[in-house]
């Protein structure tokens, strides 16, 4: 099986953040209160050309924590974990602390 998955083009492979379940207290929390869909680009692609053959430049890079749309991933199975590829295009937004 592969170890490190390249995307191509303008995708974008995200690994999912789980909100925790409970607190630090013990306190389980309804599963309403974390559903902001967000997760942690593991890979970027090269990204797309445009028809003078520039290349178009990816918004994200490995490491930033992004804001995922809750449909129009493909999911994608290694080593046990599992990922998701959207285009660059579909990423909603940044997250900053």
């Amino acid at each position: 099986m592969a170890k490190r998955l390249i995307p191509t083009l303008n995708r974008v492979l995200v690994e999912k953040i789980v909100p925790p379940s409970k607190t630090a207290a013990g306190i389980l929390l309804p599963e309403k209160s974390s559903q902001l869909n967000s997760g942690k680009v593991i890979a970027v692609g090269p990204g797309l050309r445009n028809r003078e053959g520039e290349m178009i430049p990816m918004s994200v890079k490995e490491g930033d924590t992004v804001l995922l749309p809750e449909y129009g991933c493909s999911q994608v199975n290694l080593d046990d974990k599992e990922y998701h590829l959207y285009r660059d295009e579909d990423i909603l937004g940044t997250l900053h602390d």
